[in-house]
Protein backbone atom coordinates (compact mmCIF):
# COMPACT_ATOMS: atom_id res chain seq x y z
CA UNK A 1 0.00 0.00 0.00
CA UNK A 2 1.30 3.44 -0.97
CA UNK A 3 2.49 5.62 1.94
CA UNK A 4 2.24 9.36 2.18
CA UNK A 5 4.20 11.29 -0.41
CA UNK A 6 7.93 10.77 0.19
CA UNK A 7 10.42 13.61 0.51
CA UNK A 8 13.44 12.78 -1.65
CA UNK A 9 16.84 14.49 -1.42
CA UNK A 10 19.11 14.26 -4.45
CA UNK A 11 22.69 15.45 -4.02
CA UNK A 12 24.26 16.46 -7.31
CA UNK A 13 22.68 18.08 -10.37
CA UNK A 14 24.59 16.25 -13.07
CA UNK A 15 22.94 13.92 -15.58
CA UNK A 16 22.11 11.36 -12.85
CA UNK A 17 20.70 13.75 -10.29
CA UNK A 18 18.83 15.98 -12.73
CA UNK A 19 17.22 13.06 -14.55
CA UNK A 20 16.23 11.41 -11.26
CA UNK A 21 14.71 14.70 -10.07
CA UNK A 22 12.78 15.12 -13.31
CA UNK A 23 11.56 11.53 -13.37
CA UNK A 24 10.57 11.28 -9.71
CA UNK A 25 9.13 14.78 -9.65
CA UNK A 26 6.85 13.97 -12.55
CA UNK A 27 5.73 10.86 -10.66
CA UNK A 28 4.50 13.21 -7.93
CA UNK A 29 7.16 12.81 -5.23
CA UNK A 30 8.49 15.81 -3.29
CA UNK A 31 12.04 16.22 -4.59
CA UNK A 32 14.82 18.59 -3.54
CA UNK A 33 17.86 18.72 -5.83
CA UNK A 34 21.10 20.11 -4.38
CA UNK A 35 23.72 21.38 -6.84
CA UNK A 36 26.88 23.27 -5.87
CA UNK A 37 27.30 25.03 -9.25
CA UNK A 38 25.24 27.87 -10.77
CA UNK A 39 23.70 25.61 -13.42
CA UNK A 40 22.87 21.93 -13.85
CA UNK A 41 24.83 19.37 -15.89
CA UNK A 42 28.28 20.85 -15.24
CA UNK A 43 30.23 17.64 -14.67
CA UNK A 44 32.38 15.55 -17.03
CA UNK A 45 31.67 16.30 -20.72
CA UNK A 46 29.73 13.94 -22.97
CA UNK A 47 29.22 14.26 -26.70
CA UNK A 48 28.32 10.83 -28.07
CA UNK A 49 25.31 8.51 -28.03
CA UNK A 50 26.96 5.12 -27.56
CA UNK A 51 24.24 3.23 -29.43
CA UNK A 52 26.19 -0.01 -29.55
CA UNK A 53 29.48 0.97 -27.93
CA UNK A 54 31.47 0.96 -31.16
CA UNK A 55 34.08 3.28 -29.66
CA UNK A 56 35.10 0.53 -27.26
CA UNK A 57 36.66 -2.60 -28.74
CA UNK A 58 37.74 -3.75 -25.28
CA UNK A 59 34.26 -4.18 -23.76
CA UNK A 60 32.07 -7.29 -24.07
CA UNK A 61 29.26 -7.88 -26.54
CA UNK A 62 26.91 -7.95 -23.55
CA UNK A 63 27.93 -4.41 -22.54
CA UNK A 64 27.56 -3.23 -26.16
CA UNK A 65 24.02 -4.64 -26.41
CA UNK A 66 23.13 -2.96 -23.12
CA UNK A 67 24.54 0.36 -24.35
CA UNK A 68 22.41 0.01 -27.51
CA UNK A 69 19.22 -0.52 -25.52
CA UNK A 70 20.04 2.23 -23.05
CA UNK A 71 20.91 4.69 -25.83
CA UNK A 72 17.59 4.11 -27.55
CA UNK A 73 15.75 4.80 -24.28
CA UNK A 74 17.87 7.89 -23.69
CA UNK A 75 17.26 9.25 -27.19
CA UNK A 76 13.51 8.75 -26.78
CA UNK A 77 13.52 10.54 -23.40
CA UNK A 78 15.78 13.41 -24.46
CA UNK A 79 15.32 13.80 -28.24
CA UNK A 80 16.09 17.52 -28.13
CA UNK A 81 19.76 16.97 -27.19
CA UNK A 82 20.60 14.62 -30.06
CA UNK A 83 22.65 15.73 -33.08
CA UNK A 84 21.39 13.39 -35.78
CA UNK A 85 24.63 12.69 -37.62
CA UNK A 86 26.47 9.38 -37.94
CA UNK A 87 29.89 8.29 -36.74
CA UNK A 88 32.68 6.87 -38.88
CA UNK A 89 35.04 4.25 -37.46
CA UNK A 90 38.54 4.15 -38.95
CA UNK A 91 41.47 1.94 -38.03
CA UNK A 92 44.94 3.40 -38.61
CA UNK A 93 47.34 1.27 -40.64
CA UNK A 94 49.54 1.17 -37.52
CA UNK A 95 46.75 -0.44 -35.46
CA UNK A 96 46.98 -4.12 -34.51
CA UNK A 97 43.29 -4.67 -35.27
CA UNK A 98 41.42 -4.88 -38.54
CA UNK A 99 38.01 -3.59 -39.71
CA UNK A 100 36.96 -7.17 -40.42
CA UNK A 101 37.36 -8.00 -36.73
CA UNK A 102 34.63 -5.45 -35.92
CA UNK A 103 32.04 -6.95 -38.27
CA UNK A 104 30.68 -9.77 -36.05
CA UNK A 105 29.77 -7.24 -33.35
CA UNK A 106 28.19 -4.87 -35.89
CA UNK A 107 26.08 -7.71 -37.27
CA UNK A 108 25.04 -8.70 -33.74
CA UNK A 109 24.05 -5.10 -32.92
CA UNK A 110 22.07 -4.86 -36.16
CA UNK A 111 20.05 -7.93 -35.27
CA UNK A 112 19.54 -6.66 -31.71
CA UNK A 113 18.32 -3.32 -33.04
CA UNK A 114 15.97 -5.08 -35.45
CA UNK A 115 14.55 -7.15 -32.57
CA UNK A 116 14.01 -3.98 -30.48
CA UNK A 117 12.06 -2.41 -33.34
CA UNK A 118 9.87 -5.52 -33.66
CA UNK A 119 9.25 -5.35 -29.92
CA UNK A 120 8.22 -1.67 -30.11
CA UNK A 121 8.27 0.38 -33.31
CA UNK A 122 8.96 3.51 -31.23
CA UNK A 123 12.48 2.11 -30.78
CA UNK A 124 13.25 2.88 -34.42
CA UNK A 125 15.19 6.03 -33.58
CA UNK A 126 18.50 5.16 -35.28
CA UNK A 127 17.07 4.81 -38.78
CA UNK A 128 16.31 1.51 -40.47
CA UNK A 129 18.00 -1.50 -38.91
CA UNK A 130 19.38 -2.42 -42.34
CA UNK A 131 21.19 0.95 -42.34
CA UNK A 132 22.64 0.68 -38.82
CA UNK A 133 26.10 0.40 -40.36
CA UNK A 134 27.64 0.58 -43.81
CA UNK A 135 31.10 -0.31 -45.11
CA UNK A 136 33.10 1.87 -47.52
CA UNK A 137 35.92 0.43 -49.58
CA UNK A 138 38.85 2.52 -50.79
CA UNK A 139 37.40 2.48 -54.29
CA UNK A 140 34.08 3.87 -53.01
CA UNK A 141 35.84 6.58 -50.99
CA UNK A 142 37.97 7.57 -54.00
CA UNK A 143 34.76 7.90 -56.04
CA UNK A 144 33.09 10.02 -53.33
CA UNK A 145 36.15 12.28 -53.18
CA UNK A 146 35.26 13.50 -56.68
CA UNK A 147 31.68 14.40 -55.77
CA UNK A 148 30.52 17.88 -54.70
CA UNK A 149 29.81 18.43 -50.99
CA UNK A 150 26.09 18.22 -50.23
CA UNK A 151 24.79 20.42 -47.42
CA UNK A 152 22.90 19.27 -45.51
CA UNK A 153 23.77 15.62 -46.23
CA UNK A 154 20.82 13.25 -46.26
CA UNK A 155 22.29 9.88 -47.26
CA UNK A 156 25.24 7.88 -45.90
CA UNK A 157 27.19 8.56 -49.10
CA UNK A 158 26.65 12.30 -48.76
CA UNK A 159 27.90 12.21 -45.16
CA UNK A 160 31.09 10.49 -46.33
CA UNK A 161 32.03 13.11 -48.95
CA UNK A 162 33.92 15.52 -46.61
CA UNK A 163 35.89 12.57 -45.22
CA UNK A 164 36.64 11.28 -48.72
CA UNK A 165 37.96 14.70 -49.72
CA UNK A 166 40.15 15.15 -46.64
CA UNK A 167 41.31 11.82 -45.20
CA UNK A 168 44.80 10.49 -45.99
CA UNK A 169 44.06 7.17 -47.72
CA UNK A 170 47.50 5.84 -46.85
CA UNK A 171 47.01 6.27 -43.09
CA UNK A 172 43.82 4.21 -42.59
CA UNK A 173 42.70 0.67 -43.25
CA UNK A 174 39.70 -0.06 -45.45
CA UNK A 175 36.83 -0.49 -45.29
CA UNK A 176 35.79 2.55 -43.29
CA UNK A 177 32.66 1.91 -41.22
CA UNK A 178 29.76 4.34 -40.93
CA UNK A 179 27.48 3.60 -37.95
CA UNK A 180 24.36 5.29 -36.56
CA UNK A 181 25.84 6.52 -33.30
CA UNK A 182 24.79 10.15 -32.96
CA UNK A 183 26.01 13.22 -31.12
CA UNK A 184 24.74 14.55 -27.78
CA UNK A 185 24.70 18.17 -26.69
CA UNK A 186 25.33 18.75 -23.01
CA UNK A 187 24.33 22.43 -23.05
CA UNK A 188 20.94 21.59 -24.54
CA UNK A 189 20.44 18.93 -21.86
CA UNK A 190 21.33 21.45 -19.14
CA UNK A 191 18.84 23.92 -20.60
CA UNK A 192 15.99 21.49 -21.25
CA UNK A 193 16.21 19.71 -17.89
CA UNK A 194 16.33 23.00 -15.98
CA UNK A 195 13.31 24.42 -17.81
CA UNK A 196 11.37 21.21 -17.18
CA UNK A 197 12.32 21.02 -13.50
CA UNK A 198 11.38 24.64 -12.90
CA UNK A 199 7.89 23.85 -14.20
CA UNK A 200 7.25 21.09 -11.61
CA UNK A 201 5.80 22.51 -8.39
CA UNK A 202 6.87 19.59 -6.19
CA UNK A 203 10.56 19.88 -7.21
CA UNK A 204 12.83 22.29 -5.35
CA UNK A 205 16.03 23.36 -7.12
CA UNK A 206 18.81 24.46 -4.79
CA UNK A 207 21.69 25.65 -6.95
CA UNK A 208 24.91 27.14 -5.57
CA UNK A 209 24.30 24.99 -2.50
CA UNK A 210 26.84 22.71 -0.79
CA UNK A 211 25.77 19.71 1.28
CA UNK A 212 28.00 19.79 4.36
CA UNK A 213 26.65 16.81 6.31
CA UNK A 214 24.19 13.93 6.22
CA UNK A 215 23.00 12.07 9.31
CA UNK A 216 20.49 9.27 9.74
CA UNK A 217 17.64 10.28 12.04
CA UNK A 218 15.31 8.37 14.39
CA UNK A 219 12.65 7.79 11.71
CA UNK A 220 15.02 5.94 9.35
CA UNK A 221 15.30 8.97 7.08
CA UNK A 222 18.06 11.52 6.65
CA UNK A 223 18.85 14.97 8.00
CA UNK A 224 20.70 16.87 5.31
CA UNK A 225 22.69 19.94 6.31
CA UNK A 226 23.47 22.35 3.51
CA UNK A 227 25.00 25.78 3.05
CA UNK A 228 23.41 28.38 0.79
CA UNK A 229 24.21 32.13 0.73
CA UNK A 230 26.63 31.51 3.62
CA UNK A 231 23.76 30.24 5.79
CA UNK A 232 23.58 26.67 7.13
CA UNK A 233 20.23 24.84 7.07
CA UNK A 234 19.06 21.32 7.90
CA UNK A 235 16.10 19.55 6.31
CA UNK A 236 14.57 16.09 6.82
CA UNK A 237 14.09 13.60 3.97
CA UNK A 238 12.68 10.09 3.75
CA UNK A 239 15.07 8.95 1.03
CA UNK A 240 18.49 10.04 -0.20
CA UNK A 241 20.01 9.70 -3.67
CA UNK A 242 23.74 10.31 -3.89
CA UNK A 243 24.37 11.63 -7.40
CA UNK A 244 27.40 13.71 -6.44
CA UNK A 245 29.60 12.31 -9.21
CA UNK A 246 33.29 12.30 -8.42
CA UNK A 247 32.47 13.73 -4.97
CA UNK A 248 30.02 10.92 -4.13
CA UNK A 249 32.59 9.34 -1.80
CA UNK A 250 32.17 12.29 0.57
CA UNK A 251 28.47 11.45 0.97
CA UNK A 252 29.33 7.77 1.52
CA UNK A 253 31.75 8.86 4.26
CA UNK A 254 29.03 10.90 6.00
CA UNK A 255 26.81 7.82 6.06
CA UNK A 256 29.54 5.33 6.89
CA UNK A 257 29.14 2.78 4.10
CA UNK A 258 31.85 0.78 2.37
CA UNK A 259 32.77 1.21 -1.28
CA UNK A 260 35.28 0.58 -4.03
CA UNK A 261 35.55 3.29 -6.65
CA UNK A 262 37.91 5.21 -8.86
CA UNK A 263 37.85 8.75 -10.19
CA UNK A 264 39.43 9.79 -13.48
CA UNK A 265 40.10 13.34 -14.64
CA UNK A 266 39.61 13.82 -18.38
CA UNK A 267 39.40 16.70 -20.83
CA UNK A 268 38.24 17.26 -24.40
CA UNK A 269 39.66 20.16 -26.40
CA UNK A 270 37.83 22.76 -28.48
CA UNK A 271 39.29 23.77 -31.84
CA UNK A 272 38.10 25.86 -34.77
CA UNK A 273 38.88 24.97 -38.37
CA UNK A 274 37.83 27.93 -40.49
CA UNK A 275 38.73 26.46 -43.86
CA UNK A 276 36.37 23.47 -43.51
CA UNK A 277 33.66 25.76 -44.89
CA UNK A 278 30.00 24.91 -44.60
CA UNK A 279 30.40 21.15 -45.02
CA UNK A 280 28.78 19.04 -42.28
CA UNK A 281 30.97 16.25 -40.98
CA UNK A 282 30.14 12.99 -39.27
CA UNK A 283 32.02 12.24 -36.08
CA UNK A 284 35.20 10.26 -36.77
CA UNK A 285 36.86 7.75 -34.46
CA UNK A 286 40.42 6.65 -35.17
CA UNK A 287 40.91 3.55 -33.05
CA UNK A 288 44.03 3.12 -30.97
CA UNK A 289 45.43 1.70 -27.77
CA UNK A 290 44.40 3.74 -24.75
CA UNK A 291 47.23 5.41 -22.82
CA UNK A 292 49.82 5.01 -25.59
CA UNK A 293 51.00 7.68 -28.06
CA UNK A 294 48.66 6.02 -30.57
CA UNK A 295 45.57 6.27 -28.37
CA UNK A 296 42.14 6.62 -29.91
CA UNK A 297 41.42 9.96 -31.60
CA UNK A 298 37.89 11.39 -31.60
CA UNK A 299 36.87 14.20 -33.96
CA UNK A 300 33.46 15.60 -33.00
CA UNK A 301 31.82 18.30 -35.17
CA UNK A 302 29.77 21.28 -33.99
CA UNK A 303 28.28 24.12 -36.06
CA UNK A 304 30.45 27.03 -37.16
CA UNK A 305 33.63 25.06 -37.83
CA UNK A 306 34.13 23.99 -34.22
CA UNK A 307 35.46 20.51 -33.44
CA UNK A 308 35.77 18.83 -30.05
CA UNK A 309 38.86 16.61 -29.85
CA UNK A 310 39.76 13.62 -27.73
CA UNK A 311 43.08 11.84 -27.83
CA UNK A 312 43.35 8.94 -25.44
CA UNK A 313 46.98 9.68 -24.59
CA UNK A 314 48.46 11.18 -21.44
CA UNK A 315 49.41 14.32 -23.35
CA UNK A 316 45.82 15.04 -24.41
CA UNK A 317 42.65 13.64 -22.78
CA UNK A 318 44.23 11.39 -20.15
CA UNK A 319 46.59 12.56 -17.44
CA UNK A 320 49.51 11.08 -15.57
CA UNK A 321 48.09 10.41 -12.09
CA UNK A 322 44.62 11.33 -13.38
CA UNK A 323 43.12 7.97 -12.31
CA UNK A 324 42.90 7.44 -8.55
CA UNK A 325 41.15 4.92 -6.29
CA UNK A 326 39.69 5.28 -2.84
CA UNK A 327 41.41 3.85 0.23
CA UNK A 328 40.20 1.87 3.24
CA UNK A 329 40.22 5.16 5.17
CA UNK A 330 37.75 6.95 2.91
CA UNK A 331 35.31 6.32 0.07
CA UNK A 332 36.48 9.53 -1.59
CA UNK A 333 39.39 9.11 -4.06
CA UNK A 334 41.80 12.02 -3.73
CA UNK A 335 42.68 13.77 -6.97
CA UNK A 336 45.84 15.86 -6.93
CA UNK A 337 45.37 19.54 -6.17
CA UNK A 338 46.18 20.52 -9.76
CA UNK A 339 43.04 18.73 -10.97
CA UNK A 340 40.90 20.25 -8.21
CA UNK A 341 42.21 23.70 -9.25
CA UNK A 342 41.05 23.04 -12.81
CA UNK A 343 37.62 21.85 -11.68
CA UNK A 344 36.97 24.56 -9.11
CA UNK A 345 38.87 27.55 -10.50
CA UNK A 346 40.58 27.71 -13.87
CA UNK A 347 43.11 26.33 -16.33
CA UNK A 348 46.39 27.98 -17.25
CA UNK A 349 46.39 29.43 -20.76
CA UNK A 350 49.69 27.66 -21.50
CA UNK A 351 48.18 24.25 -20.73
CA UNK A 352 45.06 25.00 -22.79
CA UNK A 353 47.23 25.90 -25.79
CA UNK A 354 49.65 23.00 -25.37
CA UNK A 355 47.08 20.25 -24.97
CA UNK A 356 44.76 21.60 -27.68
CA UNK A 357 47.71 21.75 -30.09
CA UNK A 358 48.64 18.20 -29.06
CA UNK A 359 45.10 17.13 -29.94
CA UNK A 360 45.22 18.88 -33.32
CA UNK A 361 48.56 17.20 -34.08
CA UNK A 362 47.10 13.83 -33.02
CA UNK A 363 44.30 14.08 -35.60
CA UNK A 364 46.18 15.87 -38.40
CA UNK A 365 48.07 12.82 -39.77
CA UNK A 366 44.68 11.38 -40.74
CA UNK A 367 43.12 14.69 -41.86
CA UNK A 368 46.16 16.70 -43.08
CA UNK A 369 44.32 19.98 -43.70
CA UNK A 370 43.18 19.98 -40.07
CA UNK A 371 46.68 21.12 -39.06
CA UNK A 372 45.37 24.65 -39.73
CA UNK A 373 42.90 24.41 -36.80
CA UNK A 374 43.26 26.83 -33.89
CA UNK A 375 42.51 26.81 -30.16
CA UNK A 376 38.89 27.96 -29.75
CA UNK A 377 38.27 28.00 -25.99
CA UNK A 378 39.13 26.31 -22.73
CA UNK A 379 38.54 22.54 -22.72
CA UNK A 380 35.43 20.69 -21.67
CA UNK A 381 36.54 18.71 -18.64
CA UNK A 382 35.65 16.94 -15.44
CA UNK A 383 36.29 14.01 -13.14
CA UNK A 384 34.45 10.79 -13.95
CA UNK A 385 33.55 8.33 -11.20
CA UNK A 386 34.01 4.64 -12.03
CA UNK A 387 32.49 2.16 -9.56
CA UNK A 388 34.60 -0.88 -8.66
CA UNK A 389 38.12 -1.55 -9.83
CA UNK A 390 37.78 -1.89 -13.63
CA UNK A 391 38.70 1.32 -15.48
CA UNK A 392 37.31 -0.11 -18.76
CA UNK A 393 33.79 -0.38 -17.27
CA UNK A 394 31.17 1.37 -19.40
CA UNK A 395 27.87 0.01 -18.09
CA UNK A 396 26.86 0.74 -14.48
CA UNK A 397 23.81 2.26 -12.86
CA UNK A 398 23.11 2.29 -9.13
CA UNK A 399 23.71 0.51 -5.82
CA UNK A 400 21.95 0.53 -2.44
CA UNK A 401 24.60 0.33 0.31
CA UNK A 402 22.25 1.41 3.12
CA UNK A 403 18.47 1.49 3.75
CA UNK A 404 16.68 4.43 2.13
CA UNK A 405 19.88 5.33 0.30
CA UNK A 406 20.73 5.01 -3.41
CA UNK A 407 24.17 5.67 -4.86
CA UNK A 408 24.03 6.64 -8.54
CA UNK A 409 27.02 5.23 -10.39
CA UNK A 410 26.55 5.78 -14.10
CA UNK A 411 29.62 5.87 -16.34
CA UNK A 412 27.82 6.68 -19.61
CA UNK A 413 24.93 9.15 -19.66
CA UNK A 414 22.70 6.73 -21.59
CA UNK A 415 22.63 4.45 -18.52
CA UNK A 416 20.67 7.02 -16.54
CA UNK A 417 17.15 5.75 -17.28
CA UNK A 418 18.01 2.20 -16.20
CA UNK A 419 19.39 3.82 -13.05
CA UNK A 420 16.14 5.67 -12.35
CA UNK A 421 14.04 2.58 -13.14
CA UNK A 422 16.01 0.67 -10.48
CA UNK A 423 15.47 3.45 -7.93
CA UNK A 424 11.74 3.53 -8.78
CA UNK A 425 11.59 -0.22 -8.13
CA UNK A 426 13.15 0.38 -4.71
CA UNK A 427 10.68 3.18 -3.93
CA UNK A 428 7.80 0.86 -4.90
CA UNK A 429 9.14 -1.74 -2.46
CA UNK A 430 9.22 0.91 0.28
CA UNK A 431 5.64 1.87 -0.48
CA UNK A 432 6.36 5.37 -1.80
CA UNK A 433 5.14 4.61 -5.35
CA UNK A 434 2.56 2.31 -6.91
CA UNK A 435 3.71 -0.76 -8.84
CA UNK A 436 1.95 0.56 -11.95
CA UNK A 437 4.54 3.33 -12.50
CA UNK A 438 7.50 0.96 -12.91
CA UNK A 439 9.22 1.57 -16.27
CA UNK A 440 6.42 3.87 -17.34
CA UNK A 441 8.15 6.99 -18.57
CA UNK A 442 6.25 9.85 -16.90
CA UNK A 443 4.25 12.28 -19.03
CA UNK A 444 6.00 15.58 -19.20
CA UNK A 445 4.52 18.24 -16.97
CA UNK A 446 4.85 20.98 -19.57
CA UNK A 447 5.85 21.59 -23.15
CA UNK A 448 8.94 23.65 -23.87
CA UNK A 449 9.44 25.44 -27.16
CA UNK A 450 12.57 24.76 -29.18
CA UNK A 451 13.46 28.46 -29.14
CA UNK A 452 13.45 28.44 -25.31
CA UNK A 453 15.93 25.55 -25.17
CA UNK A 454 18.11 27.00 -27.92
CA UNK A 455 18.31 30.42 -26.25
CA UNK A 456 18.94 29.04 -22.75
CA UNK A 457 21.52 26.51 -23.96
CA UNK A 458 23.53 29.27 -25.63
CA UNK A 459 23.33 31.43 -22.52
CA UNK A 460 24.66 28.53 -20.41
CA UNK A 461 27.55 27.97 -22.85
CA UNK A 462 28.47 31.67 -22.76
CA UNK A 463 28.23 31.81 -18.96
CA UNK A 464 30.73 28.94 -18.80
CA UNK A 465 33.02 30.76 -21.28
CA UNK A 466 32.43 28.48 -24.26
CA UNK A 467 31.47 29.45 -27.83
CA UNK A 468 27.69 29.63 -28.29
CA UNK A 469 28.04 27.26 -31.29
CA UNK A 470 28.76 24.40 -28.86
CA UNK A 471 25.14 24.71 -27.68
CA UNK A 472 23.78 24.05 -31.18
CA UNK A 473 23.32 20.97 -33.34
CA UNK A 474 24.37 20.42 -36.93
CA UNK A 475 21.28 18.30 -37.60
CA UNK A 476 18.27 18.96 -35.36
CA UNK A 477 15.47 16.48 -34.88
CA UNK A 478 11.88 17.11 -35.81
CA UNK A 479 10.77 18.21 -32.34
CA UNK A 480 8.52 21.26 -32.28
CA UNK A 481 7.11 21.39 -28.76
CA UNK A 482 9.78 19.68 -26.73
CA UNK A 483 9.76 17.74 -23.47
Amino acid sequence: MKKNKAAIAIIGGGVSGSTAALYLGELGLDVTLFEREKSLISGPPFCHLHAGGNLYREISDKQCIKLLKQSIDFLRFYPYIVDYRPTVIALPVTDNGTPDALLPRLKLLTSEYEALIKEDNSNKVLGESSEYYRLYSRQQIEHLAKQPVISPPKTPDEWMIPIAKNIDFEKVQFPLILVQEYGLNLFRLAAGVTLRLEAIENVGLRRETVVSNVQENDTGGWDVTYVSDDQAHTAHFDYLINAAGFRSGKIDDFIGVECKRMVEFKAAYISRWDSCGDSLWPEIIFHGERGTPRGMGQFTPYPGGYFQLHGMTKEITLYEDGLVANTTASCQPQLKQDFIEKIERSWSQDEIRQRTHNAIRHLSPFIPAFCEAKVASKPLFGAQQIPGEDPTLRVAEVSFPAPHYARAEIVKVSSVLDMVDTIVKELITLGYLEQSVYKIRPHHSSKIEEKEIAFYAKSIAKSREYPASLASRNVPGQESNIA
